[in-house]
């Protein structure tokens, strides 16, 4: 069987600080932008990987998510733990610096983890935890 990954959704809060997250600070580029306001789905991916994409969209735009729901969900993403991907690149050193530059939010420093990952963390405009492999 022939799998890839082709689209993952996290939440944004405010479309436009997100977008300069993704877009601006780790170098993705912005597929599609639908809708307005703060209920727009902005698709964005790494350079010359037009296959995998992350949709930010609107927390809980669902309509058949409840009222107790929706603050649940504000409430996870106010403490970070929500949403969360890991991506992977072979100069961690570099994209640290650059997210680090650019006025991301460091939760974890490059890092030798003991389980043989060196890896490094940051949240996004909305809370959602980006973590950063180096690949070896």
């Amino acid at each position: 069987m022939d799998i890839t990954i082709h689209w993952t959704f996290l939440p944004h809060t405010d479309p436009e600080t997100s977008l300069a997250f993704y877009r601006d600070a780790l170098g993705f580029e912005v597929r599609k932008d639908v809708g307005s306001g703060a209920m727009r789905w902005i698709t964005v991916g790494p350079v010359g990987q037009p296959g995998t994409s992350i949709v930010l969209e609107p927390p809980a735009a669902d309509p058949s998510v409840s009222d107790e729901e929706r603050r649940t969900i504000a409430e996870m993403m106010a403490k970070g733990n929500y949403g969360r991907i890991t991506l992977a690149t072979p100069d961690l050193d570099a994209a640290f610096e650059r997210l680090a530059a650019n006025g991301a939010e460091v939760i974890q420093e490059p890092t030798e983890q003991p389980y043989g990952i060196r890896d490094c963390a940051f949240l996004d405009p909305a809370g959602n935890l980006v973590r950063i492999n180096e690949v070896r």
